[in-house]
Protein backbone atom coordinates (compact mmCIF):
# COMPACT_ATOMS: atom_id res chain seq x y z
CA UNK A 1 0.00 0.00 0.00
CA UNK A 2 0.95 3.40 -1.05
CA UNK A 3 1.93 5.98 1.75
CA UNK A 4 -0.84 8.35 2.15
CA UNK A 5 1.88 11.61 1.23
CA UNK A 6 2.08 9.63 -2.01
CA UNK A 7 -1.59 8.90 -2.73
CA UNK A 8 -3.83 10.75 -5.35
CA UNK A 9 -6.88 13.08 -4.77
CA UNK A 10 -9.24 12.05 -6.68
CA UNK A 11 -10.66 15.63 -6.77
CA UNK A 12 -7.66 16.52 -9.43
CA UNK A 13 -8.36 13.54 -11.46
CA UNK A 14 -9.85 14.69 -14.76
CA UNK A 15 -11.32 12.81 -17.53
CA UNK A 16 -12.73 13.72 -21.02
CA UNK A 17 -16.19 12.07 -20.90
CA UNK A 18 -15.96 12.77 -24.44
CA UNK A 19 -13.32 9.68 -24.93
CA UNK A 20 -15.11 5.74 -25.25
CA UNK A 21 -16.11 4.52 -22.01
CA UNK A 22 -13.13 2.09 -22.42
CA UNK A 23 -10.40 4.98 -22.83
CA UNK A 24 -12.22 6.92 -20.13
CA UNK A 25 -11.60 4.07 -17.67
CA UNK A 26 -7.94 3.87 -18.57
CA UNK A 27 -6.95 7.17 -18.56
CA UNK A 28 -9.01 7.03 -14.69
CA UNK A 29 -6.44 4.48 -13.40
CA UNK A 30 -3.74 6.01 -14.94
CA UNK A 31 -4.15 9.15 -13.36
CA UNK A 32 -5.38 7.85 -10.06
CA UNK A 33 -2.74 4.88 -9.59
CA UNK A 34 -4.10 3.00 -7.61
CA UNK A 35 -8.18 2.68 -7.67
CA UNK A 36 -8.37 0.99 -4.39
CA UNK A 37 -6.36 3.46 -2.67
CA UNK A 38 -6.84 7.05 -2.70
CA UNK A 39 -7.22 10.56 -0.85
CA UNK A 40 -9.99 12.88 -0.98
CA UNK A 41 -9.14 16.05 0.09
CA UNK A 42 -8.12 15.41 3.79
CA UNK A 43 -9.48 11.80 3.86
CA UNK A 44 -7.65 8.55 2.84
CA UNK A 45 -10.13 6.34 0.99
CA UNK A 46 -9.26 2.41 1.08
CA UNK A 47 -12.06 0.52 -1.08
CA UNK A 48 -12.53 -3.28 -0.64
CA UNK A 49 -15.01 -5.48 -2.56
CA UNK A 50 -16.95 -8.74 -1.40
CA UNK A 51 -16.11 -11.20 -3.43
CA UNK A 52 -19.56 -11.86 -4.18
CA UNK A 53 -20.35 -8.26 -5.13
CA UNK A 54 -19.87 -6.04 -8.55
CA UNK A 55 -16.23 -5.94 -9.87
CA UNK A 56 -13.83 -2.75 -9.91
CA UNK A 57 -14.68 -2.66 -13.51
CA UNK A 58 -18.33 -2.55 -13.43
CA UNK A 59 -18.32 0.28 -10.63
CA UNK A 60 -16.09 2.46 -12.25
CA UNK A 61 -18.36 1.82 -15.71
CA UNK A 62 -21.57 2.67 -13.79
CA UNK A 63 -19.45 6.05 -12.79
CA UNK A 64 -17.97 7.01 -16.14
CA UNK A 65 -21.63 5.76 -17.81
Amino acid sequence: MRENMDLIDIREVLVDKNLPKHERIAEYIRQIKDPYHFKCGKFTITAKFAESGPTLEDCLQRIMV
